[in-house]
């Protein structure tokens, strides 16, 4: 049920994200790296519901998250080199903190469930 609500979760921030990103003039390197970190979380979730194992479903969870806190970062270097609007960004760092706590707590679950 949760992995369900992650999914479409991460599905439009995903959406948001490549949105948001249209809007950026310029640095176009860093805006793919953005890019490819916020869709990744999303492919990295989906990918977990087709897992071989529990440990391969926690693992993959897990690349999400690495891939959250990245795109966190690059949401904060934006709003700091002053490439995006601390208001236009925050809804969207919001989103991005939201679909990291699910994931911490599956991931914890699914660890737990794993013993």
């Amino acid at each position: 049920m949760k992995e369900n609500k992650l999914i479409d979760l991460s599905m439009d921030f995903s959406v948001n994200t490549i949105k948001l990103c249209e809007n950026i003039k310029g640095h176009y390197s860093l805006v793919n790296q953005l890019e490819r970190s916020a869709t990744s979380i999303g492919a990295n979730i989906r990918e977990a519901n087709y897992a071989h194992s529990k440990s391969d479903f926690a693992a993959k969870l897990q690349i999400s998250l690495k891939e959250c806190y990245e795109t966190e970062y690059w949401i904060e270097l934006f709003v700091k080199a002053d490439l995006l609007d601390k208001e236009l960004a925050k809804p969207l760092f919001n989103q991005c903190g939201t679909i990291r706590r699910i994931l911490i707590a599956s991931i914890n679950t699914a660890k737990k469930n794993n013993k």
